[in-house]
Order: C-alpha cells, then structure tokens, then sequence
C-alpha cells in the first residue's frame, strides 16, 4: 500500500500542473524586494477563488478556517478530512495559479497518505501546524520535524511545505523559541516557517535566523501585508479573516432585507 502511494504521489508530480505549480509557487518566495512579500488570499470556494485569481494575484492559500466555516464546522480538524480535501479540489479546479492548502495537523494521516490526498485535490502547497488541535498543546519538536521530512521526502519537490510554529499560540511567546522549531523544521527540508500571531517586530529577527522565507497573519489591527512585509516576512497570508469579512457583509445584506 506505502508503494502505491508513493508512486501515485510521484505520477501526480509528473504532471504539468503539479510539478509546474509547485515551482512556480516555490520561486514566488524567493528573490523579493523589501516590502514586497507574496501576498497570499484565502480562497474558501471555488467562487472567492476565481475573484482572487482574476484580480490577478499569482497563487493563493486556502484557510482551514475559512473552508470549514463555509462547510458549516468549527475551526480545529473538526471537518472531516474527505471534506476538507474535496473543497481544495473544487477550488484548485475553478483556477489556474498554484493553491497553497491549509491542512492543520494533517488530520492523522500518515505523510505518504497526506501527500498523495495533496496532489490529488491539486495543491501546490500545504501548511502544517505544530500543535495538536485534540488537546491544545505543542507537539514534540523533534516529533515534529521527523514528520515534515517525512512529508517532503514523499513529495519530491511537488509541494511548497509550510511549517507553522505555534509558540506564539501554545508556548513561550519569545523570537528564541520560534527560532528554536523553526530552524528543526528548515533542517527538516521545509520552504517556508509561519509563526503565527508572532508580533510584527518579531519577525525580522526569526527570517533573519532561520534564512528561509518567513510567513507572517495579516488581520485587523496589525502592519498592511505591504509593512509586514518591511518587517521580515517574505509571505503573507489571512487565515480566516477574509471569509469572516465576506460573511459580515452578508449579515448586512440580509439585516437590510430584514429591515
């Protein structure tokens, strides 16, 4: 079963799109002027989707939040993960620019497993967060790192891996220790680390450490991507927070009918 996965993985990254995507979302990191950081949206369908890609940003990143409150779940593995993967695969099929997906913990799947229902849905990318979401802490560094490698050892070069570091959420809110996973989690083959709800001023000293691209959350009340991106972050991203200000819009739409 492992072979079949592990030759499914690499038949799906032979192909244009996988392969292909995967490149070019991995240059997209590289090479950019100080504040000018890659400016990730989260798509939640396939329609948000088609909005941010016909505005022209050049990939996007699905938000584990976003998706399964659109699905009707709360945020934390609780939309099962045939459902997860399957809104990736309608969002990643409604455009043509490398998606980048939210996975959070991997939802228990073994890496070659992981990787396999990753390029299946279309994903060019994936986010894998440090923490356990059953029990609100961090797992194992070292657990975690051997896991990631894992993960990029069965992709072959098919997946952008983001590793979030979840210190800021679950441990000592420090530089030090985020630098601390995030230089295990490099080491491990990652592309790219992303210390979550790290201060703005945080994030200089991790990229510069670390010396890979550094993701940094952009939400209401804190730096422009534009700023965040003069700080040290190479990469930014919303979480949820797009889809959360589509569905405000909505509830004044509708208490507008209302009235």
């Amino acid at each position: 079963m492992t072979t079949h996965r592990t030759n499914t993985a690499q038949q799906n990254a032979d192909t244009p799109a996988g392969s292909g995507h995967a490149a070019l979302l991995r240059g997209l990191h590289h090479g950019r002027a100080q504040g000018d950081p890659l400016i990730l949206p989260g798509p939640w369908d396939a329609a948000s989707a088609r909005v941010f890609a016909d505005a022209g940003f050049p990939a996007l990143a699905t938000p584990s939040a976003g998706i399964s409150a659109s699905l009707g779940y709360a945020d934390g593995q609780k939309t099962p993960a045939a459902e997860m993967f399957a809104a990736i695969r309608r969002i990643t099929r409604a455009v043509d620019v490398p998606v980048s997906a939210d996975i959070e913990a991997g939802y228990g799947l073994a890496p070659g497993e992981l990787v396999e229902r990753l390029l299946e849905a279309g994903a060019a990318g994936c986010n894998l967060e440090d923490s356990d979401p059953a029990t609100g802490t961090l797992v194992d560094a070292g657990q975690h790192a051997d896991r990631l490698a894992a993960v990029v050892a069965a992709a072959g070069g098919a997946l952008v891996v983001n590793a979030r570091v979840d210190t800021y959420l679950r441990g000592d809110r420090t530089p030090q220790a985020a630098i601390e996973r995030a230089l295990r989690y490099a080491a491990a083959g990652a592309d790219c680390v992303y210390p979550i709800m790290a201060p703005a001023t945080h994030l200089g000293p991790i990229a510069e450490a670390v010396g890979i691209p550094v993701n940094a959350l952009c939400k209401p009340g804190t730096p422009s991507p534009r700023e965040l991106g003069a700080l040290g972050a190479s990469r930014v991203t919303f979480g949820g927070g797009l889809q959360a200000q589509a569905l405000e819009a909505v509830r004044e739409m509708a208490a507008g009918l209302v009235g």
